[in-house]
């Protein structure tokens, strides 16, 4: 079996900054399908485009482009691909001590640092802040060092203060603290990612992290606060919206493109889950993506 744990990306600050900062034109993210994690916070930046976000246990579709704050060691994979749309990507990495050790202790970064804790969970800003941040890190590629230093930290403060947002991950869904747990959980996404399609036993799984099923099913709630089979659901039905949205199928085909081998039972849960049908969905998303 091949290797399912998530990979540790190794980044490098930009010349002359203390903190990273790369932008990708349209489907030049080469990393972008890879299920990964770093020390660094990850701001990213999608201008346009429609498309699918992983990050821990979240799963869900994007339209409109995106702007999302990751904290440090939370798993995720990549936004964008061949099919998203966007114009560009740019992703920052920030070290959390990236200017010190005390420097975000000070009164004035105190917003800061609340964002930071914050992000542990992941954090997708929308509507109007999510414009307004958006042009102010694309204009950010043309700036000096300093100048560029300062627009982020001016930036991080405007996002602690936005009610734009919303928090990913369930209260209390952190593995940065917990090696153990952080291996063992990661282990269970990327087998997902890679065999939602497919029909996913949980003993199989189980085994996977070397776990009893019973004890896997409750390890499994306590740390993501939903269930194993949730989860799954989760993963296809946001795969389901994504196909709606993407490609000129029918909804018995995307039913079954995306794990469902019941179409009465994917249409219940695809309605529990958008408070739409499969065919109000597609047809409003084409409404907003137009």
């Amino acid at each position: 079996m091949k290797n399912t744990a998530p990979a540790l990306e190794v980044i490098s600050n930009s010349y002359g900054s203390s903190f990273s900062y790369i932008r990708h034109a349209e489907k030049t993210n080469s990393k972008s399908h890879l299920w990964h994690y770093h020390p660094e916070i990850e701001l990213v930046y999608v201008n346009g485009g429609a498309g699918k976000r992983q990050i821990g246990s979240h799963v869900s579709y994007y339209t409109n482009g995106d702007l999302i704050l990751i904290g440090a060691n939370l798993p995720h994979c990549g936004f964008t691909n061949e099919q998203t749309g966007n114009k560009n990507e740019i992703v920052i990495h920030i070290k959390p001590e990236f200017l010190g050790n005390d420097f975000f202790g000070v009164p004035e970064m105190k917003k800061v640092q609340n964002v930071f804790g914050q992000a542990k969970a992941g954090i997708a800003f929308t509507g109007e802040t999510k414009e307004r941040i958006g042009r102010k890190i694309e204009m950010m590629e043309n700036q000096l060092p300093l100048e560029r230093l300062l627009t982020l930290l001016s930036i991080l403060d405007e996002l602690e203060s936005s009610e734009d947002y919303t928090v990913l991950n369930a209260d209390g869904f952190s593995l940065e603290l917990y090696t153990q747990d952080n291996d063992r959980i990661n282990v269970v996404f990327n087998y997902v990612k890679d065999h939602f399609q497919e029909s996913i036993a949980i003993d199989e799984v189980s085994s996977l992290v070397s776990m009893t099923t019973p004890s896997f099913c409750r390890y499994f709630k306590k740390i993501t606060n939903k269930t194993f089979t949730t989860f799954v659901n989760e993963y296809r039905l946001v795969h389901a919206s994504k196909l709606l949205a993407e490609k000129p199928i029918s909804i018995n085909e995307v039913c079954y493109e995306s794990g469902f081998n019941n179409f009465s039972h994917f249409s219940k849960l695809f309605k529990t889950y958008t408070g739409k049908s499969a065919l109000q969905y597609r047809q409003e998303l084409k409404t907003v993506i137009k």
